[in-house]
């Protein structure tokens, strides 16, 4: 690996003495981790657990295989994991997720929240957006919209509002340099500079979004001060509601420089990439300011026809808001502000599409629930699998009067389909479809 002269120099003087095993370790390869995802009814057993984690292990998942399309798994490098781990919000809490793509993060807060309170994953880039909304439906959460604006806009949406706020900050990279190697090709001396002043923009916008009492979770996986420590000071100075929380160091984490409450992560130490956390609370006492929600906007002829559909396959209610947009109808976690201001590429659990004269489930729906959640269900083997992701249709042994039915693997739902003369439709979205 070929480093820049300057980013050698720089590390040099902060690391000291411990700056060759440093470089060393950039010439290693990277880890690769995942996390399980306890929203899931079927769980099941893998080896490797990262020691003081509740769902991180090291190995690969493929991302054909049936725990990952069911979202049992999600892949994301150890480093990365103790951002949502540092965050760790209680249930029931209000959470911005601020730059969130591709959605470790928000997949991460969605365990901790637990199908509780609320989560705003918000993704200024609309590309970018793209695989944040396939990562979270897959994960199979109920309690989170997706969002695709500037962070200025949401402010005026959500003045006061989260209990706490999560940002992994647009950054030079530079923990990214040994996964990443286009990462040091666009390195240059001036870079975390640059990016500081960009961080300081998001957050300054951000701040007026944090409620009294509330969290700032602020990360990067970059090493330069400027980017880390100068950040976290800066707020400091800025904001003298907040103080400094102390990170606890696992794994090898250190403290940061001059500030030994933060943590960073350096490969030669920890077992992963790099990274580096700040956490903060708000010393306000803690006040609750009146939210004008929204209203459901179905029609009568939409409300019969989702509730014949939930009558019939579903065991249990869902609590939440319905909304349709265009005939795609949706499921809002309740005490959301007006979002109609809002670009919004994810109206929360999309429950299905109304056809002439019926409804539709959708294949999220199916993923978000557990067996126990459905009427029917259809489990199949991993060679049904693969013939259904492929595009395949599946034919059933035994008797199944015609309907819909939840299929699952292992355990876990692969969205709705319906079964005609013992034979299983394919429904599985186009976009997604794979041969294994």
């Amino acid at each position: 690996m070929r480093l820049p002269e300057s980013f050698i120099k720089n590390y040099r003087q902060i690391l000291g003495e411990e700056a060759e095993a440093f470089f060393t370790s950039l010439e290693e390869e990277p880890v690769s981790a995942f996390r399980t995802n306890p929203l899931k009814a079927a769980q099941q057993h893998f080896s490797h657990a990262i020691p003081h984690t509740p769902w991180g292990h090291y190995g690969k998942i493929s991302g054909k295989s049936a725990e990952h399309v069911t979202g049992l798994v999600y892949s994301q490098e150890p480093a990365a994991q103790m951002v949502g781990q540092v965050a760790a919000p209680q249930k029931g809490m209000k959470v911005l997720d601020l730059a969130a793509a591709p959605g470790g993060k928000s997949t991460h807060l969605l365990a901790y929240l637990g199908n509780t309170g609320l989560l705003v994953s918000n993704e200024i880039s609309a590309k970018r957006s793209k695989s944040l909304v396939e990562n979270i439906e897959r994960f199979g959460a109920q309690n989170v919209i997706v969002t695709n604006e500037s962070v200025r806009k949401l402010a005026k949406t959500f003045k006061h509002y989260f209990d706490l706020i999560v940002l992994d900050a647009p950054c030079s990279g530079e923990g990214m340099f040994r996964k990443e190697p286009q990462a040091i090709r666009r390195w240059h001396r001036t870079l975390p500079a640059e990016y500081a002043k960009l961080q300081k923009q998001i957050l300054s916008e951000a701040m007026p979004m944090l409620a009294y009492g509330g969290s700032l979770v602020y990360s990067t996986c970059t090493w330069s001060l400027e980017e880390n420590e100068e950040i976290a000071n800066w707020l400091l100075q800025q904001y003298d509601t907040l103080s400094i929380v102390n990170v606890p160091k696992i794994n090898g984490m250190t403290g940061g420089v001059g500030l030994p409450e933060t943590a960073r992560m350096y490969p030669h130490h920890f077992k992963g990439e790099g990274q580096f956390i700040a956490k903060f609370k708000d010393q306000r006492e803690k006040q609750v300011f009146p939210v004008r929600s929204g209203r459901s906007n179905l029609n009568r002829e939409e409300l019969a026809l989702w509730q014949e559909f939930a009558a019939k396959h579903l065991k249990r209610p869902l609590e939440g808001l319905l909304q349709t947009f265009g005939s795609h109808l949706y499921l809002l976690p309740l005490g959301l502000p007006d979002l109609s201001g809002l670009k919004i590429a994810r109206n929360g659990l999309h429950l299905g599409t109304f056809k002439k004269k019926r409804f539709e489930p959708s294949f999220a729906l199916g993923l978000a629930l557990a067996q126990h959640d459905v009427e029917q269900s259809v489990e199949i083997d991993i060679e049904q699998f693969k013939s259904y992701a492929a595009g395949n249709i599946i034919f059933l042994e035994g008797n199944y009067p015609n309907g819909w039915y939840q299929l699952c693997v292992k355990g876990n739902g692969l969205g709705f389909a319906k079964v005609v003369n013992n034979t299983v439709k394919n429904y599985f979205p186009k976009g997604l479809r794979f041969n294994a």
